[in-house]
């Protein structure tokens, strides 16, 4: 065996280790691969079409043709519960890679430059960080009118101050390290030394604060649907299903099955979130 592949052998021997002493870590990760690949393969999983009705077979309960029983209007809720992994999952990504990679921006500028802009960048984000997120989300989106697109807006724009605040603290102290002043004493411009040299250094937590959170927003998105601020009423959006399946709430089915949907992402990306933590900032390890 060449020193290459055992090389590759001892990071995999040492992988399986960390999972097995990381339990939810592995479970975490089985749920969102599951719903990852559910997602894309729903039109061919799913037995009917989540916005097809039929009034006659309206609220029954979960059986052999309707595993997870049928809605208000007879729609099957297993088709709808499979599509909606469709519509929230990519909902909740799009808020954290927007918003975050915003936020990572505007807060390494913020820190690297220093002066006036990091005063008028930190007062801004202050600004949106003095609103509950929810209640700043739904005063957008109310503003704009309910739509997916408006929805993911409104979370963008109240998510990102979060990123610029943390990525600001990381930058002012990874700055003034010895390898940013030698970067500064050969003559590297300042847009290298941010990018190149100071960001690699700070990216580790804003990777671990964006899984965690993922679930956090896959949850607010769903609470904006509950709300009636989300996509189309029709839709099979999970959120929009629990605020149906609540007004029918004796018909179990309509509320439990979506709501666990929901339940089972938002935990399981908080576990990932945690062993990612404990691998990319040693800071925060648990002990």
């Amino acid at each position: 065996m060449t020193p290459v592949s055992d090389s590759r052998s001892a990071r995999f021997n040492l992988g399986l280790r960390w999972l097995r002493r990381n339990v939810l870590v592995a479970v975490g990760a089985v749920v969102v691969a599951f719903w990852l690949v559910i997602a894309p393969l729903a039109p061919v999983i799913a037995p009917f079409n989540p916005l097809q009705q039929n009034v006659r077979e309206r609220l029954q309960p979960p059986g052999e043709i309707h595993r997870f029983g049928t809605d208000e209007l007879g729609r099957d809720m297993f088709s709808r519960v499979l599509y909606g992994a469709r519509i929230t999952i990519p909902a909740g990504i799009a808020v954290i890679v927007v918003g975050s990679s915003l936020g990572v921006i505007i807060g390494a500028v913020a820190g690297y430059v220093g002066g006036r802009w990091d005063e008028i960048l930190m007062r801004i984000a202050e600004l949106f960080m003095a609103f509950p997120t929810i209640i700043l989300a739904m005063a957008i989106t109310a503003a704009l009118g309910p739509d997916i697109r408006n929805a993911i807006l409104a979370l963008v724009i109240v998510w990102w101050p979060t990123y610029a605040r943390v990525t600001r603290g990381l930058v002012l102290e990874v700055k003034s390290k010895e390898y940013v002043e030698g970067a500064r004493a050969v003559g590297a411009p300042g847009t290298y030394i941010l990018f190149r040299t100071i960001l690699p250094n700070c990216i580790s937590t804003a990777i671990v604060v964006a899984t965690l959170d993922i679930g956090s927003a896959i949850l607010t998105f769903a609470g904006l649907s509950f709300l009636g601020l989300g996509p189309d009423p029709s839709s099979p959006e999970w959120g929009r299903m629990v605020s149906i399946g609540i007004d029918f709430f004796d018909q179990w089915w309509m509320w439990l099955y979506p709501g666990l949907a929901i339940a089972s992402l938002v935990m399981a990306f908080n576990f990932i979130g945690d062993g990612l933590r404990d691998i990319l900032d040693p800071r925060l390890r648990k002990r």
